[in-house]
């Protein structure tokens, strides 16, 4: 066990991942590039963090494919993970071909289990055929010699009696890991040691926890998780991150030296580290996590727009803040559609949205909201 001065004791020493190469992904406005990634992933590898977690694939042709590559440049594929989109037994062939391609050697699986979650992006809410989706993609990584980490996507809101079976069906097919994605904050610490001692008391099992900041308890809650018995904790640099932001790293990693008494990390890179990924990021070094950021509540993603209920545990409007469309480079027609809705701007979506695209790639892909996407569709009424 580890002991801090003030006599607080740990079951173990928590491995610690990186997910802001990951997690950037899904957050609005925010990409970063190669360069980005190579120096991010070293620093983070100097500071003592044991995975980088890199990008996403779902299919040939990665948009992240240059991170990824970037990353094993700068710390080599075994010490970085590349989220795998889980969706059906073809998808998952196709996304694992291209993570072959690119060299990966660690896989996470993403695949929703609460029942909201799962109706919206399998179709379906039924619990056996979570199971059976979640055992045919382990098996088909496992096949193929990856490391396998699969998730509980939105897991924090997953009753026991429905996860439960689920991870213990994922350890049987053998996967190495499962990672609880609080995806939308919804635990205090003394509910979190609850779930995850659920968790670890299955045979066999290896657990890691990703929590979100939305309740400013990301890290009160990954620190009650290693409590419960999880021996991973998820975490980014600044705390960068969709809905409130994750638990930020440097506030983890000085917590486990203060509280704790963890003296495995060179906190001496942290402050070159925020600086680096919020810079690369284009958040400023003013970037603070919660529910009353102006990212907090910023989305890219249709799913995320259109159905903000699935993602938010307390609306915008309940703290004064709004719901914006921010993007650069991801735009689609779904993204287009709802930011002219009630605009009084019409134009053919379908030929607006590659027009805007061009525009964005010969103009530097600038930051774009709903008012600059409106403006740019009257340019285009216009041409």
């Amino acid at each position: 066990m580890a002991t801090s001065e003030h006599g607080d004791k740990l079951p173990i020493l928590p491995h610690i991942s990186d997910a802001t190469l990951r997690d950037s992904a899904h957050m609005a406005g925010v990409e970063f590039g190669p360069r980005d990634a190579a120096r991010i992933a070293d620093l983070l590898v100097r500071t003592g963090v044991d995975l980088v977690e890199v990008g996403m694939v779902a299919g040939p042709n990665s948009k992240d494919a240059d991170l990824v590559l970037a990353t094993h440049e700068a710390v080599g594929p075994q010490r970085s993970m590349t989220l795998v989109v889980v969706r059906d037994r073809q998808q998952v062939a196709t996304a694992l071909d291209e993570a072959e391609r690119l060299g990966v050697k660690h896989v996470m699986y993403s695949i929703p289990t609460s029942e909201q979650h799962a109706r919206l992006k399998l179709g379906s809410p039924s619990a056996k055929f979570l199971q059976t989706l979640a055992r045919s993609a382990i098996t088909q990584a496992k096949e193929r010699g990856f490391h396998v980490t699969f998730s509980g996507e939105d897991g924090a809101r997953t009753p026991a009696e429905r996860l439960v079976p689920y991870v213990t069906a994922g350890f049987e097919a053998g996967a190495d890991r499962f990672r609880l994605a609080e995806t939308v904050a919804y635990l205090s610490p003394w509910q979190m040691e609850d779930v995850i001692a659920d968790l670890t008391a299955i045979d066999g099992s290896e657990i890691e926890i990703h929590s979100h900041n939305m309740l400013g308890m990301a890290v009160a809650n990954s620190l009650a998780a290693v409590r419960a018995g999880a021996t991973w904790i998820s975490a980014t640099v600044g705390g960068i991150g969709e809905r409130g932001g994750n638990a930020p790293l440097a506030e983890l990693l000085t917590s486990l030296r203060v509280i704790h008494g963890d003296t495995r990390f060179d906190l001496s890179h942290l402050t070159e580290l925020s600086k680096a990924a919020l810079k690369g990021a284009g958040l400023g070094e003013a970037f603070q996590s919660g529910p009353t950021t102006p990212h907090s509540f910023a989305y890219e993603l249709p799913g995320q727009l259109t159905h903000p209920e699935a993602y938010e545990t307390l609306p915008a409007e309940l703290v004064g803040n709004s719901r914006e469309l921010l993007v650069r480079t991801r735009l689609t027609p779904a993204l287009v559609k709802w930011a002219l809705t009630d605009s009084g701007v019409f134009v053919d979506v379908e030929a607006f949205t590659p027009w805007l695209i061009n525009r964005q790639e010969s103009n530097g892909a600038p930051l774009l909201d709903r008012d600059a996407i409106r403006k740019a569709a009257i340019e285009f009424q216009a041409a």
